[in-house]
Formats: structure tokens, C-alpha cells, sequence
């Protein structure tokens, strides 16, 4: 039996989030039917992540739909999975950075009507930590998606807890003379933040990444690597 793998959503009161993680896991379950895949959130929506795990037997691997290390990856889902202990479990990396990351926020925005030009540019919106190993995986994912725009001037900036904030960052874009600016939503799920975010958007401002294909292969790349990988020590203090 392979191990379960247990989808990590943060959770949100927006209506929209639930389904749009249930459509996601839908993806992951079509790549790989076999495979037992079930959804845990850290907050806010049912089936919280301690309740997914109580109901789960063997072994598990739990992946957060996060897309940078802060204190939920950090803290939070081992603390989680050293609660289980009638489980098996390792703890899987955060999606991103990663180039699938960077495929699914550049269809998002050529779907919203991103197009290229000398004055464009691009505000990544996300949701914010004061972890600076969070900011640090925001950046590079912004480096990322320059690369892949055709160096199109991309900047990271923040709903919550860190700065810029997105309608900082699309002033100061503005005042170096971009005059057309779309906000990129680096964000697995509608929410309170990534509509803050769109709302600020002066040009295009795309959809979460949702249910997009390339968010299901990765998240299925994060459950084969914390397989394949040494287990940590707190992994083994809870095998």
C-alpha cells in the first residue's frame, strides 16, 4: 500500500476555497487513481488537518498547499503529524518555488490578458510571513516568472505581515514608468487576501492558481520526493 497522501489547505471563509481545493485533489486523483489522497485544513474549513489524520491507518505523507516555508510548514504540520502517532508520516516540502509554479502563474495570466510590452509589469501578490525564509522562496519564485515573461519587471509584495504591500508595490512600478501593471496571484485558493490583492491591480489581475494541471503534477513531485528523501529526525521520531 502506498502511503496516503494528505493535502495540507490552509482553509479560508471564502466559499469558493473549499471547492476549488476539492477540484485540485480531483487533478491529483485522475494522474494517479490508486493513490489515496485526502484533504486536511490548518483552519477555518472542514475537515481539519488533525481530524484527516485520526481517520487515516499506516502511513501518510502530508503535503502542504503552501507555497513558501513559513510557520505552518515549519511548525505546524510536524506538530501535527507528532500528534498522530498512530501514523507513519513524513512531512513533504511547500509547492513552491518551483518552475510548475512559475507555468501555472504565467497561464493565469495570460488568461486574464496579460500581454508583453516595454512598459509592463507584474506585482506577485502573496499572502506574507515574517519568516524570511518565506519571503526569500517569494523572491526567487519572481525571479522565476521574469525569467519566463521575457524579463518583464516582476516584484514580490505582500497582503499580510511583510512589505511591500501589493498597492505599494504597484505605485512604486507606476512611478518608475510602467504603465501597464497585472497582479499575478500567488495564491492556491480565493480568499480574503487574494482579493485584497486583485482589487489593487490597475491592468489584468489573474486567478489563483486553483486547480491548474501543473499545480496537481507538483503536488504529486512533492509527495515522491519526501518518499525518496532521508527521513529528518523528528520523521523517525515518529515512524
Amino acid at each position: 500500500m502506498q502511503p496516503t497522501l494528505v493535502a495540507v489547505a490552509h482553509g479560508s471563509r471564502d466559499p469558493r476555497a473549499l471547492s476549488t481545493v476539492r477540484a485540485l485533489l480531483e487533478r491529483i486523483r485522475e494522474l494517479r487513481p490508486r493513490l489515496d489522497v485526502r484533504l486536511g485544513h490548518i483552519e477555518l474549513n472542514q475537515p481539519l488537518l488533525g481530524e484527516t489524520l485520526q481517520g487515516t491507518a499506516g502511513a501518510a505523507v502530508l503535503v502542504p498547499l503552501l507555497l513558501g516555508r513559513g510557520h505552518h510548514v515549519k511548525r505546524d504540520l510536524p506538530a501535527a503529524a507528532a500528534r498522530a502517532r498512530h501514523l507513519d508520516t513524513r512531512v513533504a516540502s511547500p509547492l513552491g518555488p518551483h518552475p510548475l509554479l512559475v507555468e501555472a502563474l504565467y497561464e493565469r495570466l495570460l488568461e486574464a490578458g496579460w500581454a508583453p510590452g516595454a512598459s509592463t509589469a507584474v506585482v506577485l501578490a502573496a499572502a506574507g510571513s515574517r519568516d524570511p525564509d518565506s519571503a526569500a522562496d517569494t523572491r526567487r519564485t519572481a525571479a522565476l516568472l521574469s525569467e519566463r515573461l521575457g524579463g518583464a519587471a516582476v516584484v514580490p509584495a505582500y497582503a499580510s505581515a511583510a512589505t511591500p504591500a501589493v498597492p505599494d508595490a504597484v505605485r512604486t512600478l507606476a512611478s518608475r514608468g510602467h504603465h501597464r501593471i497585472a497582479v499575478a496571484s500567488y495564491f492556491t485558493a480565493p480568499g480574503r487576501f487574494a482579493a485584497q490583492s486583485a482589487a489593487a491591480a490597475p491592468g489584468p489581475a489573474a486567478a489563483p492558481l486553483g486547480d491548474h494541471p501543473a499545480l496537481a503534477r507538483l503536488v504529486l513531485q512533492r509527495y515522491d520526493e519526501a518518499l525518496a528523501r532521508r527521513r529528518t529526525p523528528r520523521e523517525l521520531a515518529t515512524a
